[in-house]
């Protein structure tokens, strides 16, 4: 006996990207011995879509709980059982079925609860469990993986470059401040991510020169924001809501204790709804906490809590110094910078001096199309600001010509870029430290010291040029493992810079592709349509956009219009 559930209800409207290893493991568990798995998380992590996507065109039924019918003995099961049923019975109904998705099980009523248990102990049924991490879960539940029945896969937030590739197939191009912000508003909620992105989509504007669109302005109160910050809009004790609206209009920069009442201030933490650092400074818990605050603020209120320009002139100049003392010292690892990101957010001016340190900042870090971002808008205030100019061009001859070699390393000025081109000897007398160390490793093709330079770089924060290091190394290792060890670094470093092609790195990434993956990828370089390659192929149309999805992933591209200027090889015959 089996069970269908209507298509409809696991096709969803936001395309599936990234997680492509869990959606593997997932796969592999449902067709291997163990016949089945639990996937567990944070709420809106997005364990169902991924479950969705594991099962989509398969034979299978599905179950959930709810929180309303927790009391009522196997409610979730109640479609696919008779209106009176014993344990045994439900057992022996449900043994039929091939495959049975239980998506909320934490919310399982406790005889529904044994039933799973009982078909994993059973295992006849391929079982795919998802459930969410910090609540509650019934015993017979959370026995399927201590008690050893089924594996358990932990999923943890999106990690950012894959959160901007799910934001590029939902909306398109976005620029990168613009997927920086939704993702810090929505931290790691794809829920509420999908809700944000709704409402700013008629919001975004398109950036000139690009193929991107960019949203700045206040965050819209849409109902999902509204319910995330119901526990501040809801606070009506005086003290604690004047806390509250003080913080709120200091954002970005922080108060202190001194500054406010400390009843107030250990109530609101002990609800969770503000922060306290080591150094007395204040923030509320939630980025969308402030937004939610200040739109239900008036006007008076407003002004009269909202901190003076001078302040946060401030705070941007001593931002600006702090980061110009990291790359001086060689160490561009992530810091906390909200004044800018806050000025920028609201649509406001940016100095171009500090944009210029910011694009900087963000391109030796490996963030390329950051770093272009960051110096647009510097030269939105200042259309002349020569080093503003100068990092567009640095970040655009990166992203936007992967595929041209660039400047010959002789005609370079900067002696550490002759190095990354592969020149070592041009200038290496003017390095210092980590980069000196880099050129002579080169200059003796000596593969272990290229590893470990590029472990240094990648301390200090420097992900591009330790990629490149990483690659460098891989032509020179005499030991075939250590250069594997030193190309899959490379990869999974160069994937992480947001689509940067460099001479060093070209060649990697297409080998990190199935062999289906390379064939799609090389039609889609072509120009075929995903139509005409999946009638090609004979393969469905989905199919093929999946396809190319993952490739994306692996390939740290954004859409297909990336795909020509990474694939350079003969079209790959039919699998």
């Amino acid at each position: 006996m089996t069970y269908e559930r209507d298509a409809t209800t696991l096709e969803l409207p936001w395309p599936f990207a990234g997680r492509e290893d869990e959606l593997e493991s997932v796969r592999r568990s449902l067709a291997g011995v163990r016949r089945g798995i639990v996937v567990t998380g944070p709420a809106g992590c997005g364990k169902t879509r991924l479950a969705a996507e594991a099962i989509r065109g398969t034979d299978c039924a599905r179950a959930a709980g709810t929180a309303e019918s927790r009391a009522v003995p196997f409610a979730a099961f109640a479609h696919l059982l008779p209106e009176s049923v014993t344990l045994h019975r439900a057992v022996r109904l449900l043994s039929g079925v091939r495959t049975l998705l239980v998506d909320d099980a934490h919310l399982l009523d406790d005889a529904s609860a044994a039933l799973v248990h009982h078909l994993a102990v059973h295992g006849r049924t391929r079982l795919l469990i998802v459930a969410t991490d910090g609540v509650p879960v019934p015993g017979a539940i959370s026995r399927l993986w201590t008690g050893d029945l089924l594996p358990r896969l932990a999923l943890e937030p999106l990690p950012g470059e894959e959160t901007g590739r799910l934001l590029t197939a939902a909306a398109g191009p976005l620029d990168a401040l613009t997927a920086n912000r939704l993702r810090r508003l929505s931290r790691g909620d794809l829920r509420l991510l999908r809700d944000l992105l709704g409402a700013v989509r008629a919001l975004l504007a398109p950036v000139p020169g690009t193929g991107e669109r960019a949203w700045r302005g206040p965050v819209p109160l849409t109902a999902a924001v509204r319910e995330r910050t119901a526990p501040v809009l809801g606070r009506t004790r005086p003290l604690e809501r004047e806390t509250l609206d003080r913080l709120a209009f200091a954002e970005p920069l922080p108060a202190h204790l001194d500054d406010l009442d400390l009843g107030a201030l250990e109530s609101l933490e002990s609800d969770g709804l503000i922060e306290v650092d080591d150094h007395g400074a204040v923030r509320l818990a939630h980025p969308l906490y402030g937004p939610a605050l200040r739109a239900a603020a008036g006007r008076l209120r407003a002004r009269r809590l909202a901190r003076t320009a001078d302040e946060y002139a401030a705070a941007l100049d001593a931002e600006s110094a702090a980061l110009a003392l990291r790359i001086e010292r060689a160490d561009v690892r992530a810091m906390a910078t909200p004044v800018g990101e806050w000025l920028v957010a609201g649509g406001g001016v940016l100095p171009g001096g500090y944009a210029a340190v910011r694009a900087r900042f963000a391109f030796l870090r490996g963030e390329v199309r950051e770093a272009a971002a960051w110096a647009r808008e510097g030269l939105r205030g200042d259309l002349g600001h020569a080093a503003c100019r100068a990092e567009l061009d640095r970040a655009s001859a990166v992203v936007d010509s992967p595929g041209d070699p660039g400047p010959a390393p002789e005609a370079l000025t900067d002696p550490y870029d002759a190095v990354r081109l592969g020149a070592p000897g041009k200038g290496a007398d003017r390095l210092g430290g980590v980069f000196a160390r880099h050129a002579d490793a080169l200059t003796r093709a000596d593969g272990p010291d290229l590893d470990e330079v590029a472990r240094e770089l990648e301390r200090r924060g420097f992900r591009l040029f330790a990629a490149e290091a990483y690659a460098q190394a891989v032509g020179v290792h005499r030991d075939p493992r250590a250069a594997r060890h030193s190309r899959t670094r490379a990869v999974a470093l160069a994937r992480r810079c947001q689509g940067a092609r460099t001479p060093a790195l070209s060649g990697l990434v297409l080998g990190e592709l199935t062999a289906r993956q390379r064939q799609i990828v090389t039609l889609a370089a072509s120009g075929l349509t995903n139509r005409q390659i999946a009638e090609r192929l004979t393969l469905s149309v989905r199919t093929v956009g999946n396809h190319l999805y993952s490739a994306y992933a692996r390939l740290g591209a954004n859409d297909r219009a990336a795909l020509p200027r990474l694939d350079h090889t003969p079209e790959a015959q039919p699998a």
